[in-house]
């Protein structure tokens, strides 16, 4: 048995245990037309990778409150290595633009040590935090209309007032990124996200493996509009290259666990 056949095999194990709750070692010996002892040893081995619990017999799904908890680690793994990443970027008194998000505000903590940002944000959270950090940089908020959906400000108020400045770099996330045509979202409202792109020299975006590839149908950002995308290491080869080959400076951060 090869090493590909094994992955083969334990990746349907997997998935017969989330579709089913459970599996026994008889059942899946026959189907895959090989022993116990084997099936035993994938059945560990993806028990040590946290993906099911092993039983007499044969296995479990993981009950939901430890899937969610195991996902809200990962998540939170790759929104930090992905600040990490994006900080590198930012020099001391750089003009900056952070737009609302989970993503974007992961990058707050990693500000710590610049010194002389002005920072424009839309989002009263971003805001807050900015505040409290060392070295607080110069803020700047666009105002405009609230809207509840994306928790930030929106609308011709902000528009104006970003019209206003220039920025070296805009910091921006997505609910998805369709390789073909650039970053997509479920909120109508993309007005605001297209002035902040003109307004800066780079546009950055940040944005987890698990969302690349994701058609939503409103496009925010052409690629015509990104200058780098910044994700985390578990993003497939062939996406990588879809997304260079658009002109993107692609990084993809290493997760630490």
């Amino acid at each position: 048995m090869t090493k590909r056949n094994t992955q083969q095999r334990r990746h349907t194990i997997l998935s017969r245990v989330n579709q089913h709750g459970e599996v026994s070692v008889d059942e899946l010996a026959v189907e895959f037309e090989t022993s116990e002892v084997t099936i035993r040893k994938d059945l560990t081995a993806l028990e040590k990778s946290g993906l099911l619990l092993r039983r007499y017999g044969g296995a479990m799904a993981l009950p939901q409150e430890i899937v969610a908890k195991s996902n809200d680690k990962r998540d939170s793994l790759r929104k930090m290595a992905i600040a990490k990443a994006a900080a590198a970027l930012i020099k001391d008194h750089n003009r900056i633009i952070i737009d609302s998000g989970r993503t974007t505000a992961a990058l707050i903590p990693e500000l710590a040590s610049k010194r002389g940002l002005v920072v424009m944000t839309n989002a009263i959270n971003v805001a807050n935090r900015l505040l409290s950090i060392e070295n607080e940089p110069t803020l700047l908020m666009t105002g405009g209309t609230w809207d509840p959906h994306s928790e930030s400000f929106q609308g011709q108020v902000a528009e104006n007032v970003l019209r206003s400045y220039d920025f070296d770099q805009l910091f921006i996330g997505a609910d998805g990124i369709d390789v073909e045509r650039g970053t997509t979202t479920f909120n109508e409202l993309i007005g605001l996200s297209q002035v902040m792109a003109d307004a800066a020299r780079e546009v950055i975006v940040l944005v987890e493996s698990d969302k690349i590839g994701r058609r939503i149908p409103n496009l925010e950002l052409p690629w015509g509009k990104v200058t780098t995308l910044i994700t985390d290491s578990h993003l497939a080869q062939e996406m990588r290259t879809a997304i260079s080959d658009c002109g993107v400076q692609l990084i993809c951060a290493d997760i630490s666990e």
